[in-house]
């Protein structure tokens, strides 16, 4: 009886101690999961930010573009704004490069010439895909051309998946294809308008620019994602090799413009500051400053999200632009924007949030139950 008694109490503290363990290393790992948790919140919040401030940034792109113009007309060389913007960018991230090298330890930077010869290509797709923006427009008319435009919305969904080899959900490519939508019905006029009648009128030659167009302007954001996240390089050091390279192409045409003209107005050198005013000013560091928010988002979150971002700000210009240009508000835009953020939460929001699911109870909660109600049968008996 004794020594029955004995094997009892032994198999109880058996059980007992292994409970403890398991309960301690559980009680590791939770506190290793809400490390990771509370870094991967952290991490949310920081691109939820960034990709407000962008949407509000290329909201006031096309508005400051259009307050810097003088009786309808540019005063000073609009291919000069995207060249000082490169060199903006430039500077403000061999700036951060060159804080970062002052702490221990040292950014990683990767400079061996099969990395750093892709950083071109960029540059040459966006070349190409601007070639075939004007090619574009001589086909079909500029209402045509921007609800085309939102073609990039669907190809870059497209494109993340096949390139990026991203999956996603069944809801989240409905979100796409609705985000699409809505931007596309808050740009059709009424069809009363004669534009109405010219958006399926165009030669075949147009759609297949546009759709050419809106791949290639996928193309270059979801190959620069993949730059930005190929190596664990400084995100300042990449920006660099990349701003180099916008910058060079840059000067280059600027260069060809002059050529083109015969040099009439004299080199591009001498005359990069003629007409510009504070407005001029503000377009260039607004340029450049969504430059480098795109660039962190590239870096730490994902195409879709800047996607999205500079959809709400097509949105958000054309509310602004009722108060400050008299643009009269339409019922297709107010479509558009309840389409759009039905879509915004359609592929944020988590799944909980949008299917009614039951709580199902984690398997290791259902064995401890298990464990416990035998140890009381056991010490019972």
């Amino acid at each position: 009886m004794h020594s029955h008694n004995t094997n009892t109490l032994l198999q109880t503290l058996q059980l007992l101690y292994s409970i403890t363990i398991r309960n301690s290393l559980r009680y590791v790992r939770i506190k290793k999961e809400d490390y990771f948790n509370a870094c991967s919140k952290k991490k949310k919040m920081q691109w939820y930010f960034v990709a407000v401030l962008l949407t509000v940034l290329t909201s006031s792109q096309g508005i400051l573009t259009t307050l810097s113009q003088s009786n309808g007309k540019y005063k000073y060389d609009y291919a000069t704004i995207p060249f000082l913007a490169e060199v903006f960018k430039l500077a403000v991230s061999s700036f951060f490069l060159w804080r970062e090298c002052k702490k221990s330890p040292l950014p990683k930077m990767t400079t061996e010439w099969r990395t750093v010869i892709l950083y071109p290509i960029p540059s040459i797709i966006y070349l190409i895909h601007n070639n075939v923006q004007f090619a574009t427009l001589t086909y079909v008319d500029t209402s045509t051309y921007q609800i085309m435009g939102n073609l990039k919305i669907v190809t870059t969904g497209i494109l993340f998946r096949l390139f990026l080899g991203r999956k996603l959900s069944t809801l989240q490519w409905m979100a796409i294809v609705l985000l699409a939508v809505g931007t596309t019905t808050s740009q059709v006029r009424g069809c009363g308008e004669a534009s109405c009648d010219s958006l399926f009128s165009a030669p075949i030659q147009g759609y297949m620019l546009g759709v050419l167009s809106a791949c290639l302007s996928a193309l270059a954001g979801i190959y620069t994602e993949f730059l930005m996240k190929k190596n664990n390089d400084s995100l300042y050091w990449q920006n660099i090799q990349l701003y180099t390279f916008g910058t060079i192409f840059n000067m280059a045409r600027l260069a060809l413009d002059d050529f083109r003209g015969g040099f009439e107005n004299g080199p591009w050198w001498q005359r990069i500051f003629n007409g510009y005013t504070i407005t001029t000013w503000m377009v260039v560091l607004n340029l450049g400053s969504t430059g480098l928010l795109v660039s962190w988002l590239m870096k730490h979150a994902d195409n879709i999200v800047k996607v999205y971002s500079t959809s709400m700000a097509m949105l958000l210009t054309m509310i602004i632009s009722i108060f400050l240009f008299s643009f009269k508000p339409t019922l297709q835009l107010f479509l558009g924007i309840i389409i759009c953020m039905m879509s915004l939460h359609m592929y944020f929001a988590p799944s909980n949030m949008l299917l009614d699911m039951p709580v199902t109870v984690k398997p290791d909660e259902e064995r401890e139950k298990l464990i416990e109600v035998s140890v009381d049968r056991r010490t019972h008996s």
